[in-house]
């Protein structure tokens, strides 16, 4: 059973720094893709960044030159440095895993980020 830990979130100022980890377990098969996705209030739930297992990356708008993704393919392990925070980053954010000759997506159980003063 595959199973997502999420760990990292928490309180923060504007203009502060966080870094999300999520670790990966219980897969039969490598990860291809890892993500983290966040959901603020009365929102859909958005891509934040995205990283194939090659490295290729991708990023929202929003979040350019702010936040960087990365993975340890050999923990099966994904971070998020959050940088220059900003109160509209504030969100629970969940993590996101695709496993190679696997359909489904795998989903952590969300970590609470809060920027605020």
């Amino acid at each position: 059973q595959v199973q997502l830990v999420e760990s990292g979130g928490g309180l923060v100022q504007p203009g502060g720094s966080l870094r999300l980890s999520c670790t990966a377990s219980g897969m039969n098969y490598g990860i291809r893709d890892m993500g983290w996705y966040r959901q603020a209030p009365g929102s859909q739930r958005e891509l934040v960044a995205s990283s194939t297992r090659s490295g290729d990356t991708n990023y929202a708008d929003s979040v350019k030159g702010r936040f960087t993704i990365s993975r340890d393919n050999a923990k099966n392990t994904m971070y998020l440095q959050m940088n220059s925070l900003k109160p509209e980053d504030t969100a629970v954010y969940y993590c996101n895993v695709k496993i190679y000759f696997d359909a489904a997506d795998y989903w952590g159980q969300g970590t609470q980020v809060t920027v605020s003063s």
